[in-house]
C-alpha cells in the first residue's frame, strides 16, 4: 500500500493528488493508494482518501504503507521516518500557489543533503520513476532520523552519575 499525504496547510495540492491519481489510472501504480488530500480540491477517482486523518489514523497508514510521499512539511516527513520509512518527499512551491514561498523545497533538499534519508522530488513527472525505483533507492539509504533528545539524556545521565560518585 502506498500512502500519500499533503498536510494541513490550507492550500491545496493538486499537483500532486491528481499525479498519484493518474499514475494509479494508468496502471503504473498497482498497489492500493491511500490518500490524505487536506484541503485539496481535485477529487481522485481512482483512489481510495480522506480530507484529513486523526493523528492515530495517519501513524497506523505510516506503518502500513510500503511507500509514504509526503509534502515537504517537516512534521509529515518526520513521522514517516520515525516509523523507519524512507519517505518520497514533494515539496510544496510557490510558482503552483501550493504555498506562501519555497520553503519546502529549500528545506527538503537540505535535510536530504545533509542526512540523505528522504527522496525529494522537485519535478513531479519524476514521481513514477521514483516509485518505481523505490526499493533500490531505499536499500541504498538509512532510515534512521537523528535523535538529539537521546543523545542529551545519554550525556546527561553520564554527567549526573559522575556526579553523584563524588
Amino acid at each position: 500500500m502506498i500512502f500519500v499525504t499533503v498536510g494541513t496547510h490550507e492550500q491545496g495540492f493538486e499537483r500532486l493528488i491528481k499525479k498519484i491519481d493518474d499514475l494509479v489510472r494508468d496502471g503504473e501504480i498497482k498497489e492500493d493508494v491511500i490518500m490524505q488530500i487536506g484541503f485539496t480540491q481535485y477529487k481522485p477517482k481512482y483512489c481510495k482518501w480522506k480530507k484529513l486523518f486523526p493523528y492515530s489514523e495517519m501513524k497506523e497508514m505510516m506503518q502500513k504503507a510500503r511507500i509514504v510521499i509526503t509534502h515537504g512539511g517537516p512534521a509529515s516527513f518526520i513521522m514517516a521516518l520515525q516509523e523507519g520509512k524512507i519517505p518520497i518527499v514533494v515539496p510544496r512551491m510557490f510558482k503552483y500557489n501550493e504555498h506562501v514561498n519555497d520553503h519546502q523545497v529549500d528545506f527538503s533538499l537540505a535535510v536530504n543533503k545533509r542526512y540523505k534519508n528522504i527522496i525529494v522530488v522537485k519535478d513531479i513527472e519524476d514521481l513514477d520513476y521514483d516509485i518505481q525505483n523505490y526499493e533500490k533507492m531505499r536499500n541504498n539509504m538509512k532510515s534512521k532520523i537523528i535523535n538529539n533528545n537521546k543523545n542529551f539524556n545519554e550525556k546527561f545521565k553520564k554527567i549526573v552519575s559522575e556526579l553523584l560518585r563524588e
